[in-house]
C-alpha cells in the first residue's frame, strides 16, 4: 500500500467512493434504536443528513429493556453523546446527576426516549430488517457497485433504499452458547436456558425462587446474577467457571482501581466464602440430560475428567456474538477470530487490551471494502468484551463526519477513557447510599445494594459500561 501526503491511496479511494454515486440524494438508514444508533442519528441531525432509524423492537432501545433492572458501572457522564445532550438541552431537557450510575430503565427513561422523540417518524419501531445488499447487485458484482444504493429488505417484506448504512444492531439477540468450546453443550438445545440478566429480584423472580440455580459464567453478568439470586433466601446456588479459581472475577477488592467493580467482586466473595454460593472451577460445560423439571449439566474438561451438577434453572451469562448474515451479499472484511473489521481487531483483542485501554478509532477501522456500510457500537467489536459506550459514540461521530464528506472530523478521532472514571463511579460508595431513591424502593435506602454490571460487554471477561 503506497504512501502520500494525507494518508494512504487507499483512504484517499474509500473518501472518493464514501461521497459519491447516484444513491447520494437517498437517506442514511441507521439499524438500532440503541444508544449508539440513536446517538448516530442525532450526529446526523446536527449535519443536516436525511435518515432514518429502524428498529427491530417495539420500542426505543428494545435490548436495553431486557436488561432495564440492571445498574451499570459507568455514570451518567460518560453514558450521553455530545451532539444527543446538544439537541436535547435545545428543546429544555435537562441531564441527569452526572455522577448517578443509571439503570438501563433510566437510560431508556430519562435519555433515549427524549432522544427519539425529537426525531419524530424518523424513527420506526417494529422494523427488523432481514437482508441488506446493493439494488441490482450480488456480493461478486464490481463494476458500477459504489454508484448504486443499498437495499434494505425488512422482516415485513418491504424493501428500503439509502446511500449508507450505519449498523448499530447490538449482539443481544446473539447470545454465547453454554458450551465450553465455543459449541452448543450436547443436549443444551432441548433444555430451556436462561441467558444473561434475568429480572431474578422483579418479574423473573417466581422463576428462581426455591430453586437450584446453575450460573454459568466469569464475566460481571453471571456476578450480578449470583448477588441477585443470593436475596433469595430459600434460593440455592451453585457457580461453574472454566478458570481455576475466581480471582479474575473477584478483582481486587478494596484494592480495585474500579471502587463499584471491586465492590461487586468483595460481595460475590464473601458468598462463596460463606458457602451461600457454591462454586465449581474448571467446569467445562460439554452435555446437558433431562429427568422431569431438572437438568445435569456435566463438564468434561481437556484432561477428560468429569464433574456435574442437577439443577432447577441454568443461566448461561456467557457472552454474546454477532450476527452478520444480514449482510451476507455486502463485501466485508472481517477478523476470522473476532469478527470485528480486521483492522479494529488488534486495537480491541481481550488478550491484551481492557475497556480503558483501547484506543481511539473511528472511520477508517470501521470500514468494510463495501463503500458506505458501517458496522458500530458493540457489534463492531465482534466477541471482543471490551467495549463501552462512549468508545461508540466516538465511532458514529467519526463515521457520519466521513458519510457528509467532513474527513478531517472523521480522522480527528479522540477518546478520553480514565480507566477508574469510565468502568465506574468513584462515588460508588455513596451511590449504594443512595440507591433507593433512584428505583423507587419504599423506605429510602436498600438493604443490600443492588448489583452493579457492564454495559455491551459479553462475559469473557469484559469491564465497562
Amino acid at each position: 500500500m503506497s504512501a502520500s501526503c494525507c494518508g494512504t491511496t487507499a483512504s484517499l479511494e474509500l473518501e472518493q467512493n464514501v461521497t459519491s454515486g447516484a444513491a447520494g440524494v437517498l437517506p442514511i438508514v441507521v439499524i438500532g434504536a440503541g444508544p449508539v444508533g440513536l446517538a448516530a442519528a442525532a450526529h446526523l441531525a446536527e449535519r443536516g443528513q436525511d435518515f432514518l432509524v429502524l428498529e427491530a423492537g417495539q420500542r426505543v432501545a428494545a435490548s436495553v429493556a431486557q436488561w432495564g433492572h440492571v445498574r451499570v458501572f459507568s455514570p451518567w457522564k460518560y453514558n450521553i453523546d455530545a451532539a444527543a445532550r446538544r439537541l436535547l438541552e435545545a428543546d429544555g431537557w435537562t441531564a441527569p446527576d452526572a455522577d448517578w450510575l443509571p439503570t438501563g430503565g433510566e437510560l431508556i427513561e430519562d435519555y433515549l426516549a427524549p432522544l427519539a422523540e425529537l426525531f419524530g417518524d424518523k424513527v420506526r419501531l417494529g422494523a427488523k430488517v432481514s437482508a441488506i445488499s446493493r439494488l441490482g447487485y450480488d456480493r461478486v458484482r464490481t463494476n458500477g457497485r459504489e454508484d448504486v444504493p443499498f437495499l434494505i429488505r425488512l422482516e415485513s417484506g418491504e424493501e428500503l433504499q439509502a446511500r449508507a448504512v450505519v449498523d448499530a444492531s447490538g449482539n443481544y439477540t446473539g447470545p454465547n452458547v453454554l458450551g465450553a468450546s465455543g459449541l452448543p453443550a450436547h443436549g443444551e438445545n432441548t433444555v430451556d436456558v436462561d441467558h444473561a440478566l434475568p429480572d431474578v429480584l422483579g418479574a423473573d423472580r417466581e422463576r428462581y425462587e426455591g430453586k437450584h440455580t446453575l450460573v454459568v459464567g466469569a464475566g460481571h453478568s453471571a456476578a450480578t446474577t449470583l448477588l441477585a439470586l443470593a436475596q433469595l433466601e430459600n434460593a440455592q446456588i451453585t457457580w461453574a467457571i472454566r478458570a481455576g479459581s475466581a480471582g479474575r472475577t473477584y478483582g481486587g477488592g478494596d484494592a480495585d482501581a474500579l471502587p463499584a467493580r471491586g465492590a461487586l467482586g468483595t460481595r460475590l466473595r464473601a458468598h462463596v466464602d460463606s458457602g451461600r454460593i457454591t462454586l465449581l472451577t474448571g467446569f467445562f460445560a460439554h452435555s446437558v440430560t433431562t429427568d422431569g423439571e431438572q437438568a445435569t449439566v456435566i463438564s468434561r474438561d481437556p484432561s477428560g475428567a468429569g464433574q456435574s451438577v442437577t439443577v432447577d434453572r441454568i443461566v448461561a451469562a456467557t457472552g454474546y456474538r454477532p450476527d452478520h448474515s444480514i449482510a451476507s451479499e455486502l463485501r466485508l472484511d472481517l477478523d476470522p477470530i473476532l469478527g470485528s473489521t480486521r483492522r479494529l481487531a488488534p486495537l480491541i483483542d481481550p488478550n491484551q487490551h481492557s475497556c480503558g485501554t483501547v484506543p481511539a478509532h473511528g472511520v477508517d477501522e470501521l470500514s468494510h471494502p463495501e463503500p458506505g456500510y458501517y458496522a458500530v457500537g458493540v457489534k463492531s467489536y465482534g466477541r471482543a468484551p471490551t467495549f463501552l459506550m462512549a468508545t461508540g459514540y466516538e465511532q458514529v461521530r467519526s463515521v457520519v463526519a466521513a458519510i457528509a464528506g467532513d474527513w478531517e472530523e472523521a480522522r480527528d478521532v479522540q477518546l478520553d477513557l480514565p480507566e477508574t472514571g469510565v468502568c465506574s463511579s468513584n462515588l460508588a460508595e455513596a451511590q449504594e447510599q443512595r440507591v433507593g431513591l433512584a428505583t423507587g424502593v419504599s423506605g429510602g435506602l436498600l438493604a443490600t445494594p443492588l448489583p452493579l454490571v457492564t454495559v455491551g460487554a459479553s462475559d469473557g471477561g469484559g469491564c465497562c459500561g
